[in-house]
């Protein structure tokens, strides 16, 4: 008696032209992500428009769509206003935001990389802490910040601005869960069976993975802190030491609004975060691509 084997049956091959369908974008699809771009871009646009008019034509209707030739002077007479000093003000915003962000990422990583690899005595109830702090708006605890800092005689200075915001709560969420997935176990263990203490395996191990995700972190605490109003209106009463978003207020509270004065004092605020986007731009992305494909 014979047996007859049967062979198995190759799975059908995927069909190209499926693939391509997958990758390939439809008119509808295009037509939103051209419509995304446009109403994305359209406010710097408009702000470059409007800065480059006579406050007149800026306030004319209908509105003019076009740039004008007045950008250089309107830039001047912003950069010489004495009463906003903006020059000031953005020394000062990136001193402010630097210090903060370069605070934020070190002292999240380090904290996220003790909370995710790290065991010790009460390590949850000081998470749960620490994500509870994160619920409390900042206008809850404005009363007895500014006490503290009238008390260390810091009001009108840059450490009552920078001081409290050192160390962020996110930052420290953010890094914890990125360093579950980011850094191996058997990698720390390694570590410590060749002899490198917890702080050389923060710099040599843990740092390097999480430089994806440091870098997201540092480009959000830099936005925040550049585009941060509340605080320094609050503790910086001296109209001599200013941040940038103190100094565009100043161009606003004028009896008579130069509106185009206005927009070229908004485009001055906008170029250092421009430039930070483009300089860490690829960093960024694929720091954003690489936690999603390790989620």
């Amino acid at each position: 008696m014979t047996t007859t084997t049967l062979a198995p049956v190759p799975p059908a091959p995927q069909s190209r032209h499926s693939s391509e369908r997958l990758w390939k974008g439809t008119p509808l699809t295009w037509f939103g992500l051209v419509l995304g771009v446009i109403l994305s871009l359209f406010p710097f646009y408009w702000m470059i428009v409007v800065a480059s008019r006579s406050n007149d034509a800026a306030n004319a209707w209908p509105p003019p769509f076009l740039p004008g030739g007045n950008l250089g002077e309107n830039i001047g007479r912003v950069l010489s206003n004495t009463d906003a000093n903006i020059v000031k003000g953005l020394l000062n915003s990136v001193l402010v935001s630097g210090t903060i962000t370069v605070a934020t990422v070190f002292f999240g990583s380090l904290a996220g990389f003790a909370f995710a690899k790290l065991r010790f005595r009460g390590k949850n109830a000081l998470l749960l802490i620490i994500l509870a702090s994160m619920m409390v708006p900042i206008q809850l605890g404005v009363l007895p910040l500014y006490l503290l800092m009238a008390k260390l005689e810091w009001l009108n200075t840059m450490p009552s601005v920078i001081v409290p915001f050192l160390i962020s709560g996110f930052g420290i969420f953010m890094m914890r869960q990125y360093a579950e997935q980011a850094v191996p176990d058997e990698l720390i263990e390694a570590a410590r069976v060749d002899g490198c203490s917890t702080w050389r395996i923060y710099w040599h191990v843990v740092a390097p993975a999480l430089r994806p995700a440091a870098a997201v972190l540092g480009l959000l605490t830099f936005m925040e802190q550049w585009n941060q109003f509340f605080w320094p209106f609050v503790v910086l009463a001296d109209p001599a030491n200013p941040t940038v978003q103190i100094s565009l207020r100043t161009l606003n509270s004028a009896y008579f609004a130069d509106t185009s004065q206005i927009f070229a004092g908004t485009l001055i605020a906008t170029l250092p975060l421009f430039v930070v986007f483009v300089l860490f731009g690829r960093q960024i992305i694929g720091g954003i691509m690489e936690g999603a494909v390790k989620s």
